[in-house]
């Protein structure tokens, strides 16, 4: 089951709704993700569980991202070991910092987007155009309710530029968070579906010209940190009224130099969660 936000063939309008393969079934009464991420967990699941509202074959609805309103999206670095390496090998000036906050009790959170600039499934993500190696980073989101509550998972796609952070890391900023360097989606599957989310695999394909230019595959099981540890830093001094989607870290980064292209194809894929594809523009006026 997902549940999946997407425009209404009915009303035109965003609607969110549960998916369970055969049919997308509308949450009556509800219009937000984040109307449904100020409920509990146990009032989550009975909401989910008495979906009622009008249907739809499943596949005949435009997806849309699963963030809306209030939502925001927030990220972790170096939780695994292979961005801490590849961190460290990008790194001009400033190795050491990634090496000491991947062991740090303390793990390194920022804000990554508003849900307004979010991309989602079949969209499209950007590189800068003051760049020269940008990639895409694949990532287990966790969807957490206003109580901070770990309710989902979803697919993050924390597009980074290599070259602006590699200069000094408190360029990570104008590196991560800027119009197209997010993807979330296709849709949130509910946490009490996912017996164990240390055991998910993480694929990342991209394609250029129809040919498969790099790929590769992962784990959770490769994770440094405890997933509700990291939700709770978030929340420990924060408040997310309409809820929020924590990425957890990319085990995924192609070696250097390789860099996306314009026209390439992102394809994110984690077991038990979603596949999450989006198309690669460069610039800002290409992705307005």
């Amino acid at each position: 089951m997902q549940i999946v936000r997407f425009t209404s063939p009915l009303t035109s309008a965003a609607a969110v709704g549960i998916d369970d393969g055969e049919q997308v079934v509308e949450l009556a009464g509800i219009t937000t993700v984040g109307e449904l991420l100020r409920l509990s967990s146990d009032e989550l699941k009975e909401r989910c569980a008495s979906a009622d509202g009008p249907r739809h074959p499943s596949g005949s609805v435009a997806l849309l991202p699963p963030v809306d309103g209030r939502m925001e999206v927030w990220a972790a670095g170096v939780t695994y070991r292979r961005s801490r390496e590849a961190r460290v090998l990008e790194s001009e000036r400033a190795a050491d910092v990634y090496e000491l906050v991947y062991d740090a009790e303390r793990p390194e959170l920022f804000f990554k987007s508003v849900a307004w600039k979010v991309s989602g499934d079949g969209g499209r993500i950007s590189v800068r155009e003051d760049s020269g190696i940008d990639v895409p980073e694949p990532e287990l989101g966790l969807v957490l309710n206003a109580g901070g509550e770990i309710v989902g998972y979803t697919v993050v796609d924390d597009v980074s530029s290599r070259t602006i952070e590699g200069v000094n890391p408190l360029y990570l900023p104008q590196a991560k968070i800027y119009l197209g360097a997010c993807a979330v989606g296709p849709g949130i599957r509910p946490a009490w579906e996912v017996a164990d989310p240390y055991t998910l695999d993480i694929t990342l394909t991209i394609a250029r010209g129809g040919e498969t230019v790099w790929d590769g595959k992962a784990s959770t099981s490769q994770l440094n940190r405890r997933l509700d540890d990291l939700a709770g830093y978030l929340y420990r001094a924060d408040a997310f009224p309409d809820g929020a989607v924590l990425a957890t870290g990319t085990c995924l980064v192609p070696d250097l130099p390789f860099t996306l292209q314009d026209g390439d194809t992102v394809t994110i894929g984690i077991s038990e969660i979603g596949t999450l594809t989006t198309s690669v523009v460069r610039g800002l006026d290409a992705m307005r």
